[in-house]
């Protein structure tokens, strides 16, 4: 579930920075920033139990921050 979550996030982001490129940063870093306090919250968690627990909110920020750049670089590449 959480998975079809960020799946969709990344391609609601992905096609936003594709319209808007400008207007897409907002909402990514918005995104990073809940995920990133998901990732510190588990990440408390003791011993190595924290560093498992707080890798799929890192994976899925970078996920995140790699789709929105990625339709700003195609928009800028585009012929208009």
């Amino acid at each position: 579930m959480v998975v079809a979550g960020i799946v969709a996030v990344c391609a609601v982001l992905l096609v936003l920075a594709l319209l808007v490129p400008r207007l897409s940063r907002h909402p990514e870093r918005g995104t990073q920033r809940s995920l990133g306090a998901a990732s510190r919250a588990a990440g408390k968690a003791p011993g190595r139990l924290g560093h498992w627990l707080s890798r799929p909110f890192g994976s899925s920020s970078r996920a995140v921050g790699r789709s929105g750049s990625t339709g700003r670089r195609a928009r800028g590449r585009m012929p208009f």
